[in-house]
């Protein structure tokens, strides 16, 4: 199994950015997926899922402002940042796995900086 997440940057607080999660080595099609997020010195933070059916859910902190979308036939996950807040910073991480109450990070995360 990879995911290799990639398209954070430097944005300007009330930027937008639009990540992008490339999955293999799994049924992508078959199985809800999650964007979570690490701040500096913080825990991971879950901040929204999009089930096999296409089904999304937001965390309070991101929604009306964050948008989850995927594309099966490229096996690809999304997320598009907009109205984006300093405390929006940090790595961001796709995952379908939870285990031994933990997500189970296989990327290397991409870096979303928001700053003036």
């Amino acid at each position: 199994v990879e995911m290799v997440e990639s398209g954070g940057g430097l944005v300007q607080p009330g930027g937008s950015r639009k990540l992008s999660c490339r999955a293999s080595g799994f049924p992508f099609s078959r199985y809800g997926l999650n964007w979570v997020r690490q701040a500096p010195g913080k825990g991971i933070e879950w901040v929204s899922r999009i089930a096999a059916d296409g089904e999304d859910s937001y965390s309070y902190d991101v929604k009306g402002r964050f948008m989850i979308s995927r594309d099966n036939a490229q096996n690809t996950l999304y997320l598009q940042m907009n109205n984006l807040k300093t405390e929006d910073t940090a790595v961001y991480y796709c995952t379908f796995e939870f285990v031994d109450d933990g997500w189970k990070l296989r990327g290397p995360g991409t870096q979303v900086t928001v700053s003036s």
